[in-house]
């Protein structure tokens, strides 16, 4: 009986083995990671991270479109990536907060490319420890600005909206496509508070309730898109990163990483390879799904 139940279980792989090949073999050894002759367009490119998605999507074979608000800094983005990609990069500002502006992006990219593949959604408003704001309490909860709330929201939540609205429409009508919405661990826990206290318990920055909302909605937007276009072969999915090691105070690090099972915050390249597997045909069975790469942040 034994012996049946190994037989069927083997025949059963032979069938899937078959029904793999006839979908286009395995994503692994069918080059599933390359990004050869696609389009990739990322926003908020000339960041920290941005140049980094660019950088190995670039790497991987695609031709990016490096977007952000000033067209000096694609520009940058677009040198420091050099010819990688079929077609060379594309630099193209864009203000994601305005439709009129992310239209004119799509159609640039249409015009240009001929398509759109992938769509990184990495802009976004993030108030950092090294930021002029953490010179005062004005982030702390009860005083933090209605302003700098509505900043956030329009460009986290509405930038990404208009996003996948306009690009990601162009992905279904073509009936394929990849979009990536960077979250944030913040997506999912609190920010920890203790970790911006002095070893004197003074305390003047507060990680603000702005950015886990936002990133929360980023989520949601996911899962959304992903149950919406799933059927028009456009597949939606989330990258939450943990924190990247920046030019913090040493202090500041040393609590961030006696935080972290790895025991350290990330370096801005530990994100390619997640970002590639998530653009690519190597996760072309994931959708709605929220890709956590934080060094165990979020595992206690």
């Amino acid at each position: 009986m034994a012996d049946a139940v190994a037989n069927a279980g083997a025949d059963a792989g032979s069938v899937a083995d078959s029904a793999s090949a006839s979908r286009g073999g395995s994503a692994v050894t069918g080059h599933g990671f390359s990004l050869a002759g696609r389009v990739a367009v990322v926003t908020g490119a000339a960041g920290l991270l941005g140049r980094r998605h660019c950088a190995a999507l670039a790497a991987a074979g695609a031709r990016v479109v490096a977007t952000d608000l000033d067209e000096a800094a694609c520009a940058a983005v677009v040198r420091e990536i050099g010819g990688r990609g079929e077609g060379g990069a594309l630099p193209w500002a864009a203000d994601i907060t305005r439709p009129e502006s992310v239209a004119a992006l799509r159609d640039a990219v249409l015009e240009r490319c001929g398509a759109i593949d992938v769509l990184v959604n990495n802009a976004a408003l993030n108030e950092k420890v090294e930021s002029p704001l953490a010179s005062g309490e004005v982030l702390r909860f009860e005083n933090f600005p209605l302003a700098l709330w509505e900043d956030s929201l329009r460009v986290n939540v509405t930038g990404t909206f208009l996003c996948c609205q306009l690009l990601g429409a162009e992905m279904a009508r073509r009936g394929a496509g990849s979009i990536v919405n960077i979250a944030s661990t913040y997506a999912m826990v609190a920010p920890d508070q203790s970790l911006y206290r002095q070893p004197d318990g003074t305390q003047t920055f507060f990680k603000s309730a702005a950015y886990p909302t936002t990133k929360g909605a980023v989520l949601a937007l996911t899962r959304f898109l992903a149950a919406y276009w799933g059927g028009a072969g456009v597949r939606v999915n989330a990258l939450s990163p943990g924190g990247v090691e920046n030019g913090q105070d040493a202090g500041f690090v040393a609590r961030y990483a006696a935080r972290t099972p790895l025991g350290r915050m990330a370096d801005p390249s530990d994100y390619e390879g997640a970002l590639v597997f998530l653009a690519s045909d190597a996760s072309r069975y994931m959708t709605g799904a929220n890709l956590v790469v934080d060094g165990g942040w979020t595992a206690w």
